[in-house]
């Protein structure tokens, strides 16, 4: 059975799908784990990212997205087994990556989010529940989960519906943080959030709806990533490390490292669908040691992964 991992923060702009992707490709190329990417985000940029923009026009207009996850509870289409997973979107680069798929999203993710929130089958309360736990369902159903060591799923910037399906099928999640005031407040709020929110609503609804195997009861912080932190001469800049410091004293041991710098590098990287490992050679990446401190911080998330 795989771990799963939800990559999440209520703020856009903070890395996730940078970490989701990095995260990914460096547990592959170092362990040789098989590991699956779920993009649940409507914006598509981590499925771009993968797949490139015409592999991932052609996988939306043949409905091999994400998006058939959710279909059926809105009644449009019937079940969906394994035909929405890409494989090896980055063999076109290296096969270190060999073992690396993708469930892209598309646009009208935003769309099916509108109609999940508006739609009720049967009983109301057990209608709650099965809407969020339809991630769970595909899980079962198609035997994916026994098929990789990992999934991670690349949440948007809400907790609304999509999202808590992916919240109901993980073990655990990883915050992405830019060390500034509204990170400083909205993580700790987000595992609140969390915890007596979306985990505790599931619990509640639990008894009324179909038995999911793949729910997860407890959904576990692996830890708080800094993602864009700004180096500047001795050190990080004052305000990057004022924050620093207050999150180390909220967080301890919870906060991740290494920190991963800010850099035009990295998001260029992501743009062109190439892990940060690819540019070790250059000088917006390699030179500033971005490829170890990602690799070195993939490693790490999935040893705390491992140890749930």
């Amino acid at each position: 059975m795989a771990k799963r991992v939800s990559i999440i923060n209520f703020k856009g702009g903070v890395g996730k799908t940078t970490l989701s992707f990095n995260l990914a490709a460096g547990i592959v190329r170092e362990q040789g784990n098989r590991v699956l990417l779920v993009d649940i985000d409507h914006q598509s940029s981590l499925s771009i990212s993968c797949l490139g923009t015409a592999r991932w026009q052609e996988a939306v207009e043949n409905s091999r997205t994400v998006s058939e996850v959710f279909r059926g509870f809105v009644g449009q289409r019937g079940a969906v087994g394994t035909t929405i997973i890409h494989s090896n979107p980055l063999a076109r680069i290296s096969s270190d990556y060999e073992g690396l798929d993708i469930v892209p999203a598309s646009l009208e993710l935003d769309d099916i989010e509108i109609e999940l929130t508006a739609t009720h089958q049967g009983n109301a309360i057990q209608s709650e529940w099965n809407k969020r736990t339809l991630i769970c369902q595909w899980l079962e159903e198609s035997g994916v989960d026994d098929e990789y060591d990992l999934i991670i799923f690349d949440c948007p910037p809400a907790t609304k519906i999509v999202s808590q399906n992916a919240i109901a099928a993980s073990h655990c999640y990883v915050i992405p943080v830019v060390p500034e005031a509204v990170m400083e407040r909205g993580a700790p709020h987000l595992v609140r959030m969390m915890k007596s929110g979306i985990d505790a609503k599931l619990k509640g609804l639990m008894e009324f709806g179909e038995p999911r195997a793949m729910h997860v009861s407890d959904t576990e912080l692996v830890g708080v990533a800094i993602t864009q932190i700004q180096r500047a001469s001795g050190g990080y800049t004052i305000e990057h490390r004022r924050y620093l410091e207050s999150l180390k004293d909220q967080w301890g041991d919870k906060l991740l490292e290494p920190y991963i710098l800010r850099g035009a590098g990295v998001s260029a990287a992501v743009s062109d669908g190439i892990p940060v490992y690819e540019r070790r050679r250059t000088q917006n990446v390699g030179e500033r040691g971005i490829h170890d401190a990602y690799q070195e911080l993939s490693n790490e998330i999935w040893h705390r992964i491992r140890n749930l």
